[in-house]
């Protein structure tokens, strides 16, 4: 046999090695368990792939990206294999890997139950430990539609090849632009099919490679996402490399749930979704009213400091208005469908940009008025499909704390500067301190994106320098910008890790340029401005959904609805308290005398599910020495405390947005 030179490649060490024709990544990996597939000249294939002449091989270790990817991708088949066997009539939809996890989707006679789910994760550990082998085997399409005749989704993914990733989400785990793969489940000993599916692979080498995996719940989904297919049941699971990774994921998600905001939103009598109003459209009652009041007047404080002009504008308006601005041509699907009156169309506002333009198009500008910040709490509506709409976090109405800034180029660099500072110290003060910035670029061979080259790389830029002086991380997201112009997003981890994408910022020469914006420049000549778009909280309901389980409920007192509650230890004590109350609302707090008939042990129960951050009783000793004491959201307690001073310790934390 002749001898092949090959190249290991492990972050920046390159070993060169000669091994005998046929040698495979696994025996060059001989030992190395946590070793689950290759890369290799930048492709990924499975471990029994053999490597040719001057390859280059890099390892793909279990727990990297690639490898969990591959592993949650593999559970997925072992699942989709147990699902029919115990079901013979389940057809397969798709089954990809998605984030911490992976699903598959299924075409059977009814939903299924818990207890199905349980039988199926049964069914998988069996299939697990029996250490089947994934065999990959090229085919062409015509023997595939031959071979899957019994599974009609399969064959219309076959007739998709090329542009299937387009037409579903997750079809390009199964089909892609080159040749056609099915992977083979092949019994350990005898080498006989137990089962298979079109797939393009990588995938662990056996089935005794997955360690840790749980099925999680079971939902409908329409095939390829569009509610005019059939509708399917997917299962979702989740996979780790260890047993204490799956453990401790488990964990995360039971106290991503306790925070979760609608659920926090029910018990704390914060918000509601009435099913009169429509999916995603919430009303704020009284207490999340005034969160919502508070966060909006800090936020208005902060812009007139930082400048900032404030304008209104209408929620609805012709439909050429959209068109002139590019967001019909480029967002249509986001929009809701016209409204038809006088003989024209109109639409309900998407975007308040458009709006902000004629603001500044309204009469000539001159050099000396620049830059000029609008800002606008402007409400806008959205068609977010109904299964994608998740409460606050993502709705079809909600209200932007919008900003479009205007000014020359000459001022554009500084301008960004000052304004990620701003957004960045603002977020900040409402108790988010982890951050990286997100820079999204266009795809040069995409052409979802309108201006010149020339415009998008000064934008592009200009951006990336403002980005780096804030000394964060900076990630690149190739493709993502706007249609109009590049971005950086704000990503902002939460108390438990979670990212969210808050704040973006946005360089715009394009819609200035479609409007005709123009000023008059120091020499008497028209000039075009350039045009910034940044919203900070993204809407102030998202904002509000985040920062309500970032604090799982417990808002700083800054924040909180009720900052303070008295309770009295007998009926005797609540004239004291209401006199108390009465002079910390005299300077601007939000206290109330719970003068209740409940005994005090239960109004502290009471008051400790509400999250009040002060809880202020007083009994004979108290009342007698004028003093008061505080009990705290976590149990504590601190006695005696003349009543000034503690009127002066809850205005502090106000005023500091201290938590407590």
């Amino acid at each position: 046999m002749s001898d092949v030179r090959v190249i290991i490649q492990r972050d920046s060490e390159r070993e060169e090695r000669v091994v005998t024709t046929g040698t495979t990544a696994a025996d060059l990996f001989a030992g190395e368990r946590s070793i689950v597939a290759a890369r290799v000249d930048g492709q990924l294939k499975d471990l029994a792939y053999a490597p040719g002449e001057g390859e280059v091989v890099e390892p793909v270790e279990i727990s990297s990206p690639d490898g969990l990817d591959i592993l949650r991708h593999s559970t997925a088949h072992v699942m989709a294999q147990a699902v029919q066997e115990i079901f013979p009539e389940a057809r397969l939809g798709i089954g990809p890997p998605i984030k911490d996890g992976f699903y598959y989707d299924f075409d059977v006679e009814r939903p299924f139950t818990p207890e199905d789910l349980k039988a199926v994760e049964k069914k998988m550990q069996e299939i697990q430990k029996r250490g089947q082998r994934f065999s990959r085997r090229v085919t062409t399409d015509e023997d595939a539609r031959v071979e899957l005749a019994g599974e009609p989704y399969k064959i219309e993914l076959i007739g998709l090849k090329g542009r299937a990733a387009d037409a579903a989400e997750g079809a390009d785990a199964e089909v892609g632009s080159g040749e056609l793969t099915i992977y083979d489940n092949l019994d350990a000993k005898t080498g006989e099919l137990c089962w298979k599916d079109l797939c393009r692979g990588p995938h662990l080498p056996t089935t005794r490679y997955i360690p840790a995996f749980k099925l999680m719940r079971s939902a409908a989904a329409y095939w390829r996402g569009s509610e005019k297919n059939p509708q399917l049941q997917r299962i979702y699971g989740t996979a780790w490399p260890t047993r204490d990774e799956l453990k401790a994921h488990l964990e995360f998600l039971a106290e991503a749930e306790r925070r979760d905001h609608r659920k926090l939103g029910a018990e704390l009598d914060l918000f509601s979704f009435p099913d009169e109003l429509g999916p995603g459209l919430a009303v704020f009652h009284p207490r999340g009213g005034v969160i919502r009041k508070e966060m909006e007047n800090y936020s208005r404080r902060r812009h007139e400091d930082e400048g900032y002009e404030f304008v209104n504008t209408p929620h609805i308006s012709k439909e050429h208005l959209f068109e002139t601005s590019g967001h019909l041509p480029h967002y249509a699907e986001g929009m809701f469908p016209p409204i038809e009156f006088d003989g024209q169309n109109y639409r309900l506002k998407a975007m308040n940009c458009p709006m902000h333009n004629l603001i500044f198009k309204s009469r000539g500008r001159s050099y000396r008025e620049l830059p000029l910040r609008l800002f606008e709490f402007g409400t806008v509506y959205r068609y977010e499909k109904s299964g994608v709409v998740h409460g606050l976090t993502r709705s079809r109405g909600f209200t932007q704390d919008d900003s479009h800034i205007y000014c020359t180029k000459e001022q554009m660099p500084e301008e960004l500067d000052s304004l990620l500072t701003f957004v960045l110290d603002l977020l900040r003060d409402y108790g988010l301190d982890d951050f990286e910035l997100e820079l999204s670029t266009r795809d040069p061979e995409s052409d979802k994106f309108i201006g010149s080259d020339e415009d998008w790389e000064e934008a592009t830029e200009a951006l990336r320098s403002a980005a780096e002086k804030q000394g964060l991380p900076l990630v690149p997201d190739p493709g993502g910008a706007a249609y109009y112009g590049p971005k950086i997003s704000v990503q902002a981890k939460d108390a438990i890790g979670r990212s969210w994408q808050m704040s973006t910022l946005q360089v715009d020469f394009n819609q200035p340029k479609r409007f005709g914006l123009e000023y008059t420049a120091a020499d008497g000549s028209k000039q075009q401005p350039v045009m910034l778009h940044r919203a900070l909280f993204g809407s102030i309901e998202r904002f509000f959904g985040v920062l309500l389980e970032h604090y799982a409920g417990a808002f700083p007192a800054w924040l909180a609805p009720v900052q303070a509650v008295g309770i009295p230890v007998g009926d005797t004590h609540v004239p004291y308290l209401e006199e108390f109350a009465a002079e910390a609302r005299k300077r601007g707090l939000r206290m109330e005398v719970d003068s209740s008939s409940d005994r005090m042990q239960k109004k502290i129960r009471n008051h400790q599910k509400a999250k009040t951050p002060y809880m202020v009783i007083v009994g004979d000793d108290d009342m007698h020495a004028g003093t008061v004491s505080f009990r705290y959201r976590d149990g504590s307690q601190e006695n005696g405390i003349p009543r000034g001073d503690a009127l002066d310790k809850i205005a502090r934390a106000v005023a500091d947005r201290v938590q407590v």
